[in-house]
């Protein structure tokens, strides 16, 4: 848009009338039931919206979903708590053709069940329908600390 595009045009008045005032007296009688059908619901959309469908690889998708609960069946023998909620389990990569890959750690390098710990958890998974094949990296950094931990583990230790 150029400069000549861009001009105003200015009208001078000398006054301006006053808009009408309205008063109380002036308000239209409704029903309750008009009044009512009248109001918009603001929330009426959003309620009746769906959400939207997960892939299955994804949180909230079905075998990631069901990957975490076959995590949450298995408990640290030293701990009375899952490994999931310990803490334990730093991520569960889904691929679409169904290999899971779950990046885990110990409570420290020289847990007794370092050598058996993850070979559970990889059965564990690749029991879980959907799931082709599963792979556990144990890493070790960062390392693991009771921070880590869910509320319900804090609280099953007394620790909240």
């Amino acid at each position: 848009m150029s400069a000549e595009e861009r001009k105003f045009a200015v009208e001078e008045v000398e006054a301006v009338e006053a808009p009408k005032r309205a008063f109380v007296e002036q308000a239209v009688e409704e029903t309750a039931a008009e009044k009512l059908g009248r109001k918009r619901d603001y929330l009426d959309g959003f309620l009746a919206a769906q959400p939207a469908e997960a892939a299955p690889g994804e949180p909230g998708g079905d075998i990631y979903e069901a990957v975490v609960s076959a995590l949450r069946e298995i408990f640290d023998p030293e701990i009375p708590v899952n490994i999931y909620d310990l803490g334990l389990i730093y991520g569960v990569d889904v691929s679409p053709e169904g290999s899971v890959v779950v990046s885990m750690t110990l409570t420290t390098p020289h847990c007794p069940v370092a050598e058996s710990m993850p070979a559970e958890v990889e059965l564990r998974v690749e029991a879980v329908p959907g799931v082709r094949d599963a792979e556990v990296n144990l890493v070790w950094d960062p390392p693991w600390d009771p921070q880590k931990m869910s509320d319900d583990a804090k609280l099953e230790l007394g620790m909240l």
